[in-house]
């Protein structure tokens, strides 16, 4: 029943910007919290960012100062806007909902960004 959709990952040069979007199941950022992940080539998930339902965010070390994970409530999406981008970022980027009370984990199919250098 929980639905997630990623969109707005392109190939962008090294230093560029790019904004994610994260389309939601109907209220659902208030009651879970939001997450970017991702996987990069050859490589193992790992975490980007998180946004809770009370607007709390945590970032990676790796990227922080550079991308900002925001949503809107009304609009059910969750967004993350990547700045000064580095090849490293290359990856397919999920989205993500969790709440362990609701016993819920639920991810989207990603989105490709692909950095050149």
């Amino acid at each position: 029943q929980v639905q997630l959709v990623e969109s707005g990952g392109d190939l962008v040069q090294a230093g560029g910007s790019l904004k994610l979007s994260c389309a939601a199941s109907r209220n659902l950022l208030r009651v879970a919290t939001m997450g970017w992940y991702r996987q990069p080539p050859g490589k193992q998930r790992e975490f980007v960012a998180t946004i809770t339902s009370d607007g709390t965010t945590n970032y990676a070390d790796s990227v922080k100062d550079r991308f900002t994970i925001s949503r809107d409530i009304a609009k059910d999406l969750v967004y993350l806007q990547m700045n000064a981008l580095k090849p490293e970022d290359t990856a397919v980027y999920y989205c993500n909902a969790a709440n362990a009370l609701l016993r819920m984990n639920t991810w989207g199919k990603g989105t490709l960004v692909t950095v050149s250098s």
